[in-house]
């Protein structure tokens, strides 16, 4: 299946996941942008989670009334550093499938909220499409966590292909 016609700019949110890694292959693989023009490409985006996204909480306040409204700044600093060597290695993974293909795509890293942040990078990048890894949770977490893939597909403005897991038919 080869989609082509005016796409100038699609979207590819890679995470840790191998499924999302099978969706820049097959977005590279099944995708023509537009025209060979450097305005046309591939974004490789990868969402880095904040450090409270990361942790689940935030640091919670000292009891007994010791000081508030202190960050934990050595806490934060370490899970800081420890997403950034995990988003390292997902991009360095990423670039090991696109390193050999004659297109045009360019990485991005912005941190927050996966959901969010992917939803709003692509509408600031206008994209055409975001083709985007769906991870096989079971019910009851996603009914807790929510979809990224199925937030974005209700959020975005541009259509969204949703890759799933190999040998995955639930649902």
């Amino acid at each position: 299946m080869e989609m082509s016609g005016s796409l100038t700019c699609v979207v590819v949110a890679v995470d840790g996941s191998e499924v999302s890694m099978e969706a820049l292959r097959w977005a590279l693989d099944n995708l023509k942008l537009s025209s060979p023009s450097p305005d046309s490409s591939f974004v490789v985006l990868h969402v880095q989670p904040s450090p409270s996204v990361a942790a689940g909480v935030s640091p919670g306040t000292i009891p007994f009334g010791g000081p508030s409204g202190l960050e934990v700044p050595a806490f934060t600093s370490a899970i800081e550093q420890h997403q950034k060597r995990i988003t390292d290695t997902i991009m360095d993974h990423a670039r090991l499938i696109f390193a050999d293909i004659p297109v045009n795509v360019k990485t991005q890293v912005v941190v927050g909220d996966p959901k969010y942040k992917i939803c709003e990078t692509v509408e600031n990048l206008h994209a055409d499409l975001l083709v985007i890894g769906s991870r096989a949770h079971g019910r009851i977490k996603r009914m807790f966590l929510g979809s990224v893939s199925n937030y974005c597909t209700n959020h975005v403005h541009c259509p969204v292909v949703v890759i799933k897991p190999k040998g995955d038919s639930s649902e």
